[in-house]
């Protein structure tokens, strides 16, 4: 759904917004390498033997599927080889997208959503774009934005000016979630983002109309 129609596009109340950054905290710690390897065991075993050995919780997912609305892209910037991507499709998102720029690393990321499959899987809708995120076309509808720490001050600069450029020319609710937060401030001098939360881990920055 592209945002243009602002009565329809969901948009968190007060209340709702607080049980997200409840959630996502969670979400967050989850997403981390060492949380990852405890919640999914060693996936990259599984996908050269094609098995199944994890043991992925669902109290998580359950409590997050109220929280996350149809009308949200996930995109994630700096994707690696996917396992967020994998992760946030267990949550029912209208779209994912994973921006990677090294070619490698974006091929074996297109293989494991290939083979990703899951009971708890809630998203089929995954992309794996090889491009700088820096140039990518950020989505014109509501979408949480993760990023893992993948820009230096300067680029997250720029990617910041860029996605406050696409806020003015059409307002939607956005969520940056921002892990391992080294370049913070430069969120924290967003005039259209305000902090929603966070720790020395991550924070979060919203948007709403």
């Amino acid at each position: 759904m592209v945002a243009g129609g602002h009565s329809a596009v969901w948009i968190l109340a007060d209340v709702e917004l607080k049980e997200f950054l409840r959630e996502i905290c969670g979400f967050l710690l989850e997403s981390t390498p060492e949380r990852r390897r405890r919640r999914y065991g060693d996936v990259e075993y599984d996908w050269d033997y094609r098995v199944d050995t994890t043991s992925a919780t669902i109290r998580l997912r359950d409590r997050l599927l109220g929280v996350f609305h149809s009308l949200y892209q996930f995109l994630d910037l700096g994707s690696g080889k996917g396992p967020t991507l994998l992760m946030a499709s267990d949550y029912p998102f209208r779209r994912i997208v994973g921006v990677e720029l090294l070619p490698e690393l974006h091929r074996v990321a297109g293989e494991n959503v290939c083979k990703y499959q899951t009971e708890q899987q809630k998203c089929f809708g995954i992309e794996a774009v090889c491009a700088d995120a820096r140039e990518f076309v950020l989505p014109k509808e509501p979408a949480v934005i993760y990023l893992f720490n993948p820009f230096p001050e300067r680029a997250l600069k720029n990617l910041t000016a860029k996605l406050e450029r696409s806020l003015q020319e059409g307002a939607r609710p956005v969520h940056v979630l921002y892990h391992n937060p080294l370049q913070e401030h430069v969120l924290a001098h967003s005039t259209l983002l305000r902090k929603a939360g966070g720790t020395h881990q991550y924070v979060v920055y919203t948007h709403r109309d």
